[in-house]
């Protein structure tokens, strides 16, 4: 008859077994980055997919006053853990932004071009500006028929409050050690010389923009240009143009992926 000391031992060992399978089976369904970008990691079959979340206003980074946005620099931790992590066999990157950061939105997609894993993007509402330059990077591109696609385009606009200042009685006073230093300081109106220089960025930001699109996805430069006026289309046109792969959501990605 088994002994008390026996019978103890026996337990020990079966709590470290359970305890043990509860935590590899946690690691196996959930992969959650430290700033929680992603979400969460859903089990298609054999396949984990980590699916990595882009809603809001796309910047480089966040501080605290920051409502309904997301940063670069989480996203793209978010992907390399992912293509990093031994258990998880693809990444879902689901957008619903109008953009942000044009930096953000390239670092994202060359993030997405690095990963050794497959890589799809759901453009959910929106994915306009740079969060559709982020969705280039993928090997695969889904929106809906009715999600908003493209914003091919760059915008460096701003509210002059210099006539109201007048008319409240407020001047300006500008001391700065450069003629272009205080540039862009919405308390006065914008020099002929400042919107040239200001111009001049966003030709260059600009040609960025749509040439990665093209290389992104592997489209004719020109054609690209035709449609880089800033404006967004609806999913069909955007699947007609080239600028998404598949009409779809993220129950078409997982079965593509599972494909």
């Amino acid at each position: 008859m088994p002994t008390l000391r026996f019978i103890i031992k026996q337990l020990s060992i079966l709590i470290v077994a359970i305890t043990v399978l509860v935590f590899w089976t946690q690691q196996f369904l959930w992969f959650v980055t430290p700033s929680d970008t992603s979400g969460n990691v859903g089990s298609l079959g054999s396949c984990n997919i980590a699916d990595i979340k882009l809603e809001g206003t796309l910047y480089t980074y966040l501080t605290e006053e920051d409502s309904d946005a997301v940063s670069s620099a989480d996203i793209v931790k978010a992907i390399e853990e992912a293509d990093h992590n031994a258990d998880i066999k693809a990444i879902i990157l689901e957008i619903d932004s109008g953009g942000g950061s044009p930096v953000a939105g390239e670092e994202i997609a060359n993030a997405l071009k690095r990963a050794q894993k497959p890589t799809v993007a759901v453009i959910r509402q929106a994915g306009a500006s740079a969060a559709y330059w982020s969705a280039t990077g993928v090997d695969r591109i889904f929106a809906s028929s009715l999600s908003d696609v493209g914003g091919i385009g760059v915008t460096m606009s701003y509210l002059d409050n210099a006539g109201k200042n007048a008319k409240d009685g407020l001047n300006y006073n500008s001391l700065s050690s450069g003629i272009y230093k205080d540039a862009g300081n919405p308390d006065k109106p914008i020099t002929p010389e400042e919107k040239v220089l200001f111009e001049r960025d966003l030709k260059i930001t600009h040609e960025r923009f749509l040439s990665q699109v093209a290389e992104n996805r592997h489209l004719d430069i020109e054609k690209v240009r035709v449609l880089a006026d800033g404006s967004t289309m609806m999913g069909d046109m955007a699947l007609e143009k080239g600028l998404i792969d598949q009409i779809g959501g993220v129950v078409e990605a997982r079965d593509y992926l599972n494909k």
